[in-house]
């Protein structure tokens, strides 16, 4: 077609503009999209991004839409359910428009979960569709696998993403249990973008991506949509890409509160939802009646280069900042050498001790009965020189196989905060006494019953500690978990709003947490902290080190997680009460604007 022709073509539909190359570049970003699957779903590669251009989510059946001509997304996801006989695959759309056309392929389809957030504004931002509403979940065998979490206002930041993915999307997300995980990676809806005009730095995609790396296997295609600030697009992508390789996350800037506009879309949601999903029987959410920011005008600012001068210039600073120095070895196990565990490939044992009286002047608390059993001298002052070098980014994280893991803990506490640490996050898992001198007033204790879960957070800068105890109990007949309720309901949620510099989780004995649910929960906490964190377990565990050692690498073969199930309603009942005395401190516990 002559330049006319492709004109009046153009016209026939919703914001396309062909060109006589258009055809040719459609076909590549599908191909790109389709090779991607390929490499993925044959073990090729572990994950991906594919880097095209058009993109592809507003397109439909029938005609493009939106700069989109091919769905590569939605073919991507028939594609694999055509050659790999795949049943169940999670599309998580964070572009800032609304992937409508994804929706209309899939909206009568099971086995596809469609997740979409999208700047909405009741109706009044592109594509200005009633279907983009939280209400719409889907209809007939689809009905509950359409998820549309409506953005009302803009400035939406980190704290509002990050809340949506512990209160919605993953949830839903781990009950549907996904072969492959599709992202529609739109970065007009990070910080600067001028079609966006959202908030959300770059190291929130990070984050994202991280946690969606735990469903399916590991087994996730990123394929890019939107994006309409260059230096923005370019971070966010850059963030993607390196926790797609493994590299250790930066700590999640800004205030973890989300906005009550945030909130009151999360409530819609889950109410919506709570027919479709055991994860929300429970819930007794309703709609939100009156939301905030019904009947207000939405005023459009037009960005000029100006504000692209200042967006720049902020991300430049950002960036710098956020970064962390490299770490050339990822984990280092203590291990004695009477046990017959065998390391992975790439994990470190370490060989180097601390001097006896550094271990004793450290173990203070203990009475001296206590310190002459060689076997715990050998692992405390192992356990110290592991500490050390992960607090100077030496390592990255470590494993204790210790024979007194209560010493260990209470050790590696007082010794984190001799060295500086000003924010712990500390996880005991079934019985564990815990001895520290935290307080002014001495030595404090604990005692963790049989199977229950207990927090502690540690701000030593004032000296003062947090203890939480959840009286949950966990254990669940033959291969179905229910951990991941409590934790993407309650331990995540008071961990990032918490931002830790550093993580100590350890596993006692009577636990009811299974090798499987401890693992994801310490790949979910690599996260925060930079990754550091110290898994202290017993030294007669079989099964666990491997498994730990494994995962604390990032081996993609530990990412088997599933399936799931709910806890008991009397489980359920008992969180809601702990979270209820929690909620006013701790901010991203809210999943509703009540």
């Amino acid at each position: 077609m002559n330049e006319e022709e492709l004109k009046k073509t153009s016209e026939k539909y919703t914001a396309v503009f062909f060109h006589q190359n258009s055809y040719r570049c459609a076909k590549l970003s599908l191909g790109g999209t389709l090779q991607l699957v390929d490499a993925v779903m044959t073990g090729e590669t572990q994950n991906g991004i594919a880097l095209v251009r058009p993109p592809g989510h507003h397109s439909q059946e029938s005609q493009g839409n939106g700069f989109c001509i091919f769905n590569n997304v939605a073919v991507a996801a028939k594609y694999a359910k055509k050659k790999y006989g795949l049943e169940r695959i999670l599309i998580v759309d964070w572009d800032v428009h609304h992937g409508q056309g994804i929706q209309y392929i899939f909206e009568e389809d099971p086995s596809v979960l469609y997740f979409s957030w999208h700047r909405y504004q009741h109706k009044a931002f592109w594509p200005f569709l009633t279907e983009s509403e939280y209400n719409v979940v889907g209809k007939g065998k689809g009905a509950g696998f359409n998820i549309n979490l409506p953005w009302n206002k803009v400035g939406m930041g980190n704290a509002d993403y990050i809340a949506v993915f512990f209160h919605v999307l993953l949830p839903l997300a781990f009950e549907f249990n996904p072969e492959l995980v599709l992202v529609s990676a739109g970065f007009d809806s990070a910080i600067g973008d001028p079609e966006g005009r959202m908030c959300a730095t770059p190291e929130c995609f990070s984050h994202l991506t991280h946690m969606l790396m735990t469903l399916a296997g590991g087994k996730l295609c990123a394929v890019l949509e939107g994006g309409y600030n260059l230096r923005s697009l370019s971070e966010c992508v850059s963030m993607t890409v390196r926790t797609l390789l493994g590299d250790s996350l930066p700590k999640l800037t800004g205030e973890m509160t989300p906005c009550h506009s945030a909130l009151e879309s999360i409530q819609n949601v889950r109410a919506a939802h709570a027919p479709y999903w055991n994860c929300l029987i429970y819930d007794g959410s309703k709609p939100v009646e009156n939301v905030s920011t019904g009947g207000k005008v939405v005023v459009e600012l037009v960005r000029d280069e100006q504000d692209t001068a200042m967006f720049d210039s902020f991300l430049e600073s950002h960036m710098k900042d956020i970064l962390q120095p490299f770490t050339p070895v990822k984990t280092i196990v203590v291990v004695s050498e009477s046990h017959c565990f065998a390391p992975p490939v790439g994990v470190l044992v370490e060989q180097d001790t601390a001097t006896r009286e550094h271990i004793i002047s450290s173990s203070s608390c203990f009475s001296s009965t206590l310190l002459k059993n060689e076997g715990v001298l050998s692992s405390l002052g192992k356990m110290l020189i592991v500490l050390n070098k992960v607090v100077e980014h030496q390592a990255e994280n470590g494993l204790v196989l210790s024979p007194d893991f209560s010493i260990s803990a209470s050790v590696a506490i007082k010794h984190l905060l001799h060295l500086g640490m000003q924010r712990l996050f500390c996880i005991n898992i079934g019985d564990v006494d815990t001895k520290d001198e935290i307080n002014n007033k001495g030595a404090r204790s604990h005692h963790v019953r049989c199977g229950l879960l207990s927090f502690f957070f540690v701000l030593s800068a004032c000296r003062t500690t947090h203890f939480v105890w959840v009286p949950v109990h966990l254990q669940c007949p033959g291969e179905y978990s229910s951990f991941f309720y409590v934790l993407f309901r309650f331990i995540l949620p008071l961990a990032y709003n918490y931002q830790p510099d550093f993580i100590v989780i350890t596993t006692g004995c009577n636990r009811s947490i299974g090798e499987k649910d401890i693992s994801l929960l310490i790949r979910l906490l690599q996260g925060l902290a930079n990754g550091r964190i110290l898994a202290i377990i017993s030294d007669t565990e079989v099964k666990l080190p491997e498994i730990l050692s494994r995962c604390m690498t990032g081996d993609p073969e530990v990412n088997h997680y599933g399936p799931h199930k709910l806890p008991s309603f009397e489980n359920i009942q008992n969180l809601k009460s702990k979270i209820e005395d929690l909620q006013t401190e701790w901010k991203l516990l809210h999943c509703s604007a009540d």
